[in-house]
């Protein structure tokens, strides 16, 4: 009998900010509380450059995506994106080739991305994750804590119908006070 190592089937991250009191964006989507990739010593990425090198599609919801599109450049640059609406989603002409819309739940998603054999799936925005771990589909959540309090925002993480037990695999801490930490979701 053949037993599946942990570390050979695909991987579903997440990878996201969160201020201490655990949100990830005021009520209205604003980032203002977050700090510019320009404004942070030395361009300190806090590892996402490495993350997203890891991943072979990013999952996002429609907010997450029309946040993206605000920014100065798309910074996804040629990864394959999915981006979750309950309608279809108006893509930009210049990223339709990368950029597709589901409607699918995260479950069908998971089949499709195994008949893809990817190895690894970045799932990024608030209800995006919280419909991933509800469904037990999120294998590593890595969170970067900023020492802020904004009070009221949009959550990172919503209710659950029962407990989700989390591993610390590691944590770090950055000079200007961010602690990231990443979690294997237990099963």
């Amino acid at each position: 009998m053949k037993i599946a190592q942990r570390n050979s089937h695909m991987k579903i991250s997440a990878f996201i900010a969160a201020s201490l009191d655990g949100y990830i964006a005021r009520e209205d989507g604003a980032l203002d509380w977050l700090p510019a990739p320009e404004d942070e010593p030395g361009g300190e990425d806090y590892g996402f450059r490495e993350f997203f090198d890891s991943v072979d599609l990013l999952v996002m919801g429609r907010k997450t995506f029309e946040k993206a599109l605000t920014f100065d450049s798309w910074m996804y640059g040629d990864k394959r994106v999915f981006v979750l609406g309950s309608r279809p989603i108006d893509i930009p002409a210049r990223l339709r080739l990368t950029v597709n819309w589901r409607s699918s739940s995260p479950i069908d998603l998971k089949r499709e991305f195994m008949q893809m054999n990817l190895r690894g799936v970045y799932v990024d925005g608030g209800k995006t994750i919280q419909r991933f771990l509800s469904d037990g589909l999120l294998d590593e959540l890595t969170v970067t804590w900023i020492p802020i309090l904004i009070g009221r925002g949009i959550p990172l993480f919503g209710r659950l119908d029962k407990d989700l037990r989390l591993g610390l695999i590691e944590s770090r801490t950055f000079e200007n006070g961010f602690v990231q930490s990443r979690y294997e979701v237990l099963r």
